[in-house]
């Protein structure tokens, strides 16, 4: 399965965001991403049909807006750093990503930028409120290539394993051992931690054939990783 060729713009809402996603993407680069598949798939999904019609004049900013339930949608300077972390695993570097999970579907707006980016997007959201909110906010795409799974996030998703990425949209004390089970050697995972301090930090933890590979980033600031569904 290829990667969604770009996700057809949806009826609704009014806004000609062509223009605003150009110059979000041109802060983007400003800002250091460099993956041209990143800035691409930056610039198709409309970040605006996945905030609430209040903040829609805040979508293309680079700050986190909340869509309910106490969660956010990530600042897009956030979504496409860790999309271009994903793209420069060594399955990413081989060709077009192949299966992705993506833990904590929120919106649903990051499982649209990863639909353009992998082959297969599985996407797993514990609240039953925000899953049902993404299922409906996604739609209108019409993406046949992401499944988004009500579950605890916790336990990963073993019937699409193993993944070439996994991505993970809220931070714990650990990784959990489900998730770096399911990851395919040559994949990564992308994922905020709280650290030794009790701030979080964006973490990369590369599955190599001799194990695992962990890099400490910058810090970021995501809600706290849960399990259970609710």
């Amino acid at each position: 399965m290829k990667p969604a060729a770009a996700p057809t713009p949806a009826p609704g809402h009014g806004m000609d965001s062509a223009a605003v996603r150009a110059r979000m993407v041109q802060k983007l680069a400003a800002m250091g991403i460099a993956s041209a598949p990143v800035l691409r798939a930056m610039g198709l999904v409309e970040r605006h049909r996945f905030v609430d019609s209040a903040l829609v004049n805040q979508a293309y900013e680079d700050t986190s807006l909340p869509i309910g339930l106490g969660q956010t949608i990530s600042k897009p300077n956030v979504v496409a750093r860790m999309g271009e972390l994903l793209l420069d695993s060594p399955l990413g570097k081989a060709g077009p990503l192949g299966r992705v999970l993506e833990i904590g579907t929120g919106c649903g707006y990051q499982a649209a930028v990863l639909a353009v980016l992998a082959r297969e997007v599985y996407s797993i959201e514990r609240l039953r409120g925000l899953h049902d909110k993404a299922r409906a906010n996604l739609r209108p795409f019409r993406l046949p290539n992401v499944h988004l799974l009500f579950g605890d996030g916790m336990l990963g998703y073993p019937k699409g394993a193993p993944y070439a990425g996994i991505i993970a949209a809220a931070g714990g004390d650990a990784i959990p051992q489900a998730w770096l089970d399911q990851l395919a050697v040559g994949g990564r995972l992308v994922a905020p931690m709280v650290t030794s301090g009790g701030k979080q930090a964006l973490v990369v933890v590369d599955k190599t054939a001799q194990g695992l590979k962990q890099q400490l980033l910058e810090a970021v600031h995501f809600v706290p990783l849960k399990s259970g569904i609710a």
